[in-house]
């Protein structure tokens, strides 16, 4: 397995992208009308096109664009529908200069994004919802994004279930990883993801995040998305409240960006990136001035 390239903090760099010298901004364009976080906010083409452009302007390094909805209990959307979504908001962006990220679990709709210019394949399901992703990716050359996740959204709580929830994300990961290397993707181009929130409650999302150096031993780059999740909501909470909506939770997600920065991470996925990227610009600095 390739080791790090020497970049601040050892968060490495991903073949096929562009080098940042501090932990990336991931913006997320969610082209659905049942996101979680946004409620469909950004599900017209044009609109989608012009968030992804404003999350240039405010910070983001990259766009990841998704045209499927993975909250908990979700249904799946059709493949002709999720391809109706993400390649003309891919192809929108990637003409404006863009770099772009597809969020997908389909091997076609992967493929047909690549086609229209993204960059990078972020799969929620590291290769194991379609078997054709990973050959897909494999021919494309595409870096890839590998998930922790143990199933589809509809009964993803029932399986979070734990005895050490670091260890066996761990040991799930490099199982992964080591599949999708078998399957002819470079593993200079894959960045593992611990699944926040995906088969996953507020404690395990917590434990993963004190964890990062244990993501970070497996030797790939490491992307944290833990924008407006659950467990953020149950922080914020407290004992007795009731949580925040999504909205309310961006600057505990940029403080969770901070520490992930701070980590080592590679990359943070946020939807508000402007209090994210100056967030991890300051942990930068710090570094900077050991």
């Amino acid at each position: 397995m390739s080791t790090w390239n020497g970049l601040p903090n050892g968060r490495g760099a991903v073949d096929g992208l562009p080098a940042w010298d501090r932990c990336a901004v991931m913006g997320v364009v969610n082209v659905t009308p049942d996101s979680f976080s946004d409620g469909g906010r950004w599900f017209d083409t044009s609109i989608a096109v012009k968030r992804g452009l404003d999350l240039v302007t405010e910070g983001a390094d990259l766009v990841d664009v998704g045209g499927e909805s993975t909250r908990p209990g979700a249904s799946r959307v059709d493949e002709a529908e999720e391809l109706r979504r993400v390649v003309p908001v891919v192809r929108g962006l990637v003409a404006e200069g863009v770099t772009v990220s597809v969020d997908t679990m389909r091997a076609r709709v992967a493929e047909q994004a690549v086609a229209a210019g993204a960059v990078l394949v972020n799969d929620v399901s590291g290769g194991l919802a379609d078997p054709a992703m990973i050959p897909t990716v494999a021919a494309t050359g595409t870096p890839f994004v590998v998930m922790h996740w143990r199933g589809f959204s509809q009964d993803m709580n029932s399986r979070a279930v734990y005895g050490d929830v670091v260890g066996e994300v761990v040991a799930e990961l490099r199982v992964r990883i080591e599949a999708v290397i078998e399957g002819g993707v470079a593993p200079e181009r894959l960045v593992i993801d611990p699944g926040l929130g995906f088969a996953k409650q507020a404690e395990h999302d917590l434990a993963l995040v004190a964890h990062l150096a244990d993501l970070r031993a497996l030797g790939r780059p490491v992307l944290v998305a833990a924008s407006r999740k659950r467990f953020l909501g149950h922080v914020l909470a407290g004992d007795e409240g009731a949580p925040p909506p999504a909205r309310e939770r961006d600057a505990a997600t940029a403080a969770v960006s901070a520490i992930a920065a701070h980590e080592g991470a590679w990359a943070v996925r946020v939807h508000e990136v402007r209090a994210t990227a100056d967030a991890v610009r300051v942990a930068r600095a710090v570094e900077g001035a050991r």
